[in-house]
């Protein structure tokens, strides 16, 4: 579950607040090991969820490096030759 979790850090353009969030929801979806929570415990899951992503933004605003930012696409471009060089090419009629 978490390896869909990114880094968020020093990329351009920034994380999104819905890149923040999901990664906020993956951690707690972990952390508690409901995929989905009970109706019982959905407000605190939910609740958990906010307080992560609040924590997560704050530490994104605080970080400092002296490297230049990713770019998201050549990120992503990377990561694909990797799957490849790990997984083998995909079928493309899968």
């Amino acid at each position: 579950m978490c390896r869909s979790i990114k880094t968020l850090f020093n990329f351009s353009p920034p994380a999104t607040e819905l890149e923040i969030r999901d990664a906020s929801l993956q951690f707690v979806r972990k952390l508690s090991g409901f995929n989905v929570p009970s109706q019982a415990n959905a407000a605190a899951f939910d609740r958990a969820v906010d307080e992560v992503a609040a924590s997560a933004r704050l530490l994104i605003a605080s970080l400092v490096t002296t490297a230049g930012p990713k770019h998201r696409d050549v990120e992503a471009a990377k990561a694909r030759e990797r799957a490849v060089a790990r997984f083998g090419p995909r079928d493309s009629k899968a």
